[in-house]
Parts: structure tokens; C-alpha cells; sequence
């Protein structure tokens, strides 16, 4: 049996920031080398950082990313690095560099090139052909005696993808390198798939992920290896930077490959580059640590505060502000603020009117309070006057309505962005995915801000995340009368959410089906929810597409969000 000592680099790349990416791909060499790895394995596109989208349309940008990779090789010792960078010939290739010895040595294309949800890689990438003989072709690495198969996120999904052609064709080690992201509890579907092409190629894989957050997207990380089993030997933390080192055995293949029931699984043998004849491994066997996968709760929690925080710092705010109204949802988003970017940098406002309550106003101050953040009482009564006054001409003898309520929640958009404007802080938009879905939120109002924190967060998860706050904290930092009363937009005398929506508990498993997994209202009716609420519910969605057009993004963590992921006409007339 040989060992190999590999580091799964998981790094939190920007994209676009070559230069800053390349100083991250050097510290983690450079740590890894020193530790004596063979083999270090960073991220897909680790040089670009992922996705970089339409910035690969730009010669220039290509062209950088080039510059930038051969820098990194030309500091490779004797640890080999895999890394992922954008490869251009005649077309573009999402594409992973084996870099030793000061040089690139080998270069594999990208096969599977997926092309839903949120990916979009067909757009720009052509997939590799791995044709024999052909400038493109399949090859091995033999590193420290073992030969490698390296392949790229997508290509790993596939029973019969390249991992399979590697293994038949003599792997006996394979390093997949990804940018997946996240969505909520996609870790234990990702580690049950990669044990089980483990187990299928007879080879242990090394599985390392991109971390952090980019635009809509979060990555979690959670980068692991398992053996040629399927059993795991070592799993890095998710939401958080990290190099991990793990001894990976491997074994000679062909007891497995004799002893499996479909027969011996044989290609032709596959071109191998030698690369090393020895483990550079001393005797001092490396921890195999892993990590302990999160509750659901702290999961979906790490998620919002990862995505936020690197929202925020990559586009260069450092505050934010927040409308506090004492509800649910502004209370959620302060939580989340302030553990993304520290107390100090959060300024909540509570804007009270006319039909303010008293306990939504000491609810907020609390809340305030509780978080160390800045807090501050900005009256909107002056401004909705002289709004009221200025359209009472107009307005005459018209009875008060949904657009007097209105009224209340622009006044507050506009002094939130004042404060935007003249402290430099970015404003964060409160509503959740229920409201988002059937429109229950007033453009130019409170959807103003640069970016929505809990816009994939059914307001059924909103309450459950509140209560996981004040169980992490072992106190209580969310007032308990913020997750008891009933929820309101207090913009009449009175008004709670369920004289305007279905509860709740009846709107969001009708919005998970409809949105999530695409069913029709005839379907969802079919499963014995309510006809007259589905029909209605349904076509609240359909109708609020324009107004969601033009929210701020915000961090997807469902398995279908709006945004990048769920495209659907704004114009249609389909009601099935």
C-alpha cells in the first residue's frame, strides 16, 4: 500500500481578483509544500474565481488569468498542484493545471459542462474530448508511484462520466476539483454520490470545494476525501477557509476490480505523465480530521452570514442599515448583520408612524440592545403628511387605501437610502421568500437596498431561525415577544398578515411546491391543498414577477431561488 499525504485547499476566491486569488493559490502552496504533501488540490477556477461569467468574454481577462497561472507554476516545487483556470485554443475550457517543478505539466478539460439551475456553462465553455491521439486527450498523472485521475466538479455526477474512463483506464487515485454550490442539506447528497463512484471506480477521491459567497451564490465549502469504499476519512469544515492534510491510502486496484460482481470494468490504458517516483510523506502519519456536519438550523444560519458577509466586503461596504421595525423579519436580518460584520458595523432605525404599536417600537429598541449595534428613531409622520397633503387635491373623495399604506413604506425606503447615500452604509431589505413570492411588499419601498439577506427564507424558516439565535446564544437575544405576536406590517389600524395572505402555515408548503418544484396549481389541488387559495396563491406569484425583477439580489440557499435559478417570463398566461 502507498500513502500519499494530500491537502484539500479550500479557499474563498473574488472574482475577478487575479491578483488576490493568486496570493491566496501561494500561501496554501506554500503551506502545503512545506508540509511535505504530495499533491495539493484548489478549488474549479480557482484563478478567476467562480463563475466568472461574462468576463470571460473579454480577450483581455482571458489572457490574465493565464499570466496569473503561469506565475503560480513558476513557484511549484516538488508538491504537485491542481488548479482551476480558464484554458483558451480555438474555443474556452473550463479547465484544471498540474503544476510541478516550476512548469504546467499537464492540462485537463472539463467534460461535463452542466447547464441548469443556477449554471450557465454551456454559454461559455466548450467540454473537453479526451480523444486519444488528439490534442485534448485523457491522461494520468503518476504521482509518487500512483496513478491520478483528475476531473472537475460536474464530471464526478455521472456514472458513466470521466471518472469511470480514468478508473477502467488504470486510475487509482482521483482528485475532483469543484465550485458547487450551496443549497440546504446538499452536503449529504454530495458525500452519498461521491462514495458511491468511490466505490463503482475502486479508487478513493479527493473532493475539495470552493468556499464563500459570490453575488447570489454561496459555497459551503466542505471539502472531504473518502476511500476506495466509500468510507470517509477526512471531511474540512463548512463556511470557513481551510487547508486540510490527510494521508490517503491506496491500494493496488485489481482485487476490487476482480471481485466486483459486474465483471473487471477495462479501457485501454490511458497515457500517463510521470510526475514522481516517491511519497515526499515522512513516517508521522496526518491527523484525518472530520468535521461534524451542522444541525439544519446553524447550517441555513452559516450560510446567510457567509453569503452577507462576503457580499458586502467584496463589493467594499463596510456598514449596513437596517429598517427595525420589531417584526421577524428585520429582527433576522440584524442577527445575521451583526454576525457577519460585527456589532459595531450594523445601524438599525426604527421609523415609526401613525399605526406604529408601542411594543413593536421597545421590541426593536431591545432587539437593538441586545446585538451592541447602533440604534437610531427616524419619524416618517412629517413626511407621510406632507405626502398626503400634496396628493389630498388628487386624491379627493377617494376612500383611504392600499395606497396610503404604500405611502408609509416609501417613506421608509427613502430615508433608509438617504442614509445610504450620505454614511456610505448599504441597505439591507428585510423580506422573506413568502412575501417575495406573492408580492406582499411594496416596490420602492421596503424592497429598496442593495441586498435582500432572507430573500430564499419561507417565513415559516424565519421563525425557526429566530429560535435557533436565541438556542446558540443560550439566551435571549430576540425579544420573545418578536416570534409570538402576530406578524403585521402595522400600515392600518389592526392589520396582521392573515387578513391579506393565506397563514402561513397553509401559504408556504403551496409556495415550496409551486416554486421549488415547479408543480402546477391543478397539481398542487390534486394533493389536497385548498382549490380557491392555490388558484389565488398561484397567481399572486405570477403577477409579482415584474416587481421581483427589480429586488435586490440576495443569497440563494433553497434548491430553487428566485433569481439567477427560477426564470420565468414576466409576460405569460399559462394558469394550469
Amino acid at each position: 500500500m502507498t500513502v500519499l499525504l494530500i491537502a484539500l485547499a479550500q479557499l474563498n476566491p473574488t472574482v475577478g481578483d487575479l491578483d488576490g486569488n493568486l496570493a491566496k493559490l501561494v500561501d496554501a502552496y506554500q503551506r502545503a509544500d512545506a508540509a511535505g504533501c504530495d499533491i495539493v488540490a484548489f478549488p474549479e477556477l480557482s484563478v478567476t474565481g467562480y463563475p466568472p461569467e461574462d468576463l470571460v468574454l473579454k480577450p483581455g481577462f482571458v489572457a490574465d488569468n493565464r499570466v496569473a497561472l503561469d506565475k503560480f507554476a513558476a513557484g511549484t516545487g516538488d508538491c504537485v498542484a491542481v488548479v482551476g483556470f480558464v484554458d483558451a485554443d480555438r474555443d474556452l475550457y473550463n479547465a484544471a493545471a498540474v503544476c510541478v517543478g516550476g512548469e504546467v505539466v499537464g492540462t485537463y478539460r472539463k467534460r461535463f459542462l452542466p447547464n441548469y439551475a443556477v449554471f450557465d456553462e454551456q454559454r461559455y465553455f466548450t467540454p473537453g474530448s479526451g480523444e486519444v491521439g488528439g490534442n485534448d486527450p485523457l491522461e494520468l498523472y503518476e504521482i509518487a508511484g500512483v496513478k491520478v485521475g483528475v476531473s472537475i466538479c460536474e464530471d464526478i455526477w455521472s456514472p458513466v462520466g470521466p471518472l469511470a474512463t480514468q478508473a477502467a483506464g488504470g486510475a487509482e487515485l482521483s482528485v475532483n476539483i469543484n465550485g458547487s454550490p450551496y443549497h440546504w442539506e446538499k452536503d449529504t447528497g454530495r458525500e452519498r454520490m461521491v462514495a458511491t463512484r468511490a466505490q463503482d471506480a475502486h479508487t478513493p477521491i479527493v473532493y475539495v470545494n470552493q468556499v464563500g459567497g459570490q453575488d447570489e451564490l454561496v459555497f459551503d465549502g466542505g471539502s472531504f476525501v473518502v476511500d476506495a469504499d466509500g468510507h470517509m476519512l477526512a471531511r474540512a469544515p463548512q463556511f470557513v477557509e481551510d487547508l486540510m492534510i490527510v494521508d490517503v491510502p491506496v491500494s493496488p486496484i485489481y482485487r476490487g476490480r476482480l471481485l466486483d460482481p459486474r465483471g473487471k470494468q477495462t479501457e485501454p490504458e490511458l497515457p500517463v505523465v510521470h510526475v514522481s517516483a516517491r511519497s515526499r510523506r515522512d513516517e508521522t502519519p496526518a491527523d484525518a480530521p472530520i468535521a461534524e456536519p451542522l444541525d439544519e438550523h446553524r447550517e441555513l444560519y452559516d450560510a446567510l452570514v457567509l453569503g452577507t458577509r462576503d457580499y458586502l466586503r467584496k463589493n467594499g461596504f463596510s456598514d449596513v442599515v437596517i429598517g427595525l421595525s420589531g417584526g421577524i423579519d428585520s429582527t433576522l436580518v440584524a442577527c445575521i448583520a451583526a454576525d457577519a460584520l460585527g456589532p459595531e458595523h450594523v445601524h438599525g432605525v426604527s421609523m415609526p408612524s401613525r399605526y406604529s404599536s408601542d411594543h413593536s417600537k421597545s421590541d426593536a429598541e431591545l432587539l437593538a440592545e441586545n446585538l451592541g449595534i447602533d440604534f437610531r428613531t427616524i419619524s416618517i409622520e412629517p413626511a407621510f403628511q406632507a405626502y398626503l397633503d400634496m396628493l389630498a387635491p388628487s386624491f379627493e373623495g377617494r376612500e383611504p387605501g392600499l395606497t396610503y399604506e404604500n405611502l408609509q413604506s416609501r417613506c421608509r425606503g427613502q430615508i433608509l437610502m438617504a442614509l445610504s447615500n450620505e454614511m456610505g452604509w448599504m441597505v439591507l431589505t428585510t423580506g422573506n421568500k413568502s412575501e417575495m413570492a406573492v408580492g406582499y411588499f411594496t416596490i420602492y419601498g421596503d424592497s429598496v437596498g442593495g441586498y435582500a439577506v432572507i430573500k430564499d427564507v419561507l417565513k415559516l424558516e424565519v421563525y425557526e431561525l429566530c429560535r435557533y439565535v436565541n438556542r446558540a446564544a443560550g439566551r435571549n437575544v430576540i425579544p420573545p415577544n418578536v416570534i409570538t405576536k402576530p406578524p403585521s406590517a402595522e400600515l392600518r389600524p389592526d392589520q396582521r398578515d392573515d387578513q391579506s395572505l393565506p397563514p402561513y402555515e397553509v401559504l408556504d408548503p403551496i409556495l415550496e411546491l409551486y416554486i421549488e418544484h415547479d408543480r402546477t396549481a391543478n397539481e398542487i389541488v390534486e394533493m389536497s391543498h385548498d382549490a380557491d387559495i392555490v388558484q389565488r396563491v398561484t397567481r399572486l406569484v405570477d403577477i409579482a414577477e415584474y416587481k421581483r425583477r427589480q429586488s435586490p439580489p440576495g443569497v440563494r440557499v433553497s434548491s430553487k431561488a428566485f433569481g439567477k435559478d427560477r426564470r420565468m417570463p414576466i409576460t405569460h398566461a399559462y394558469r394550469g
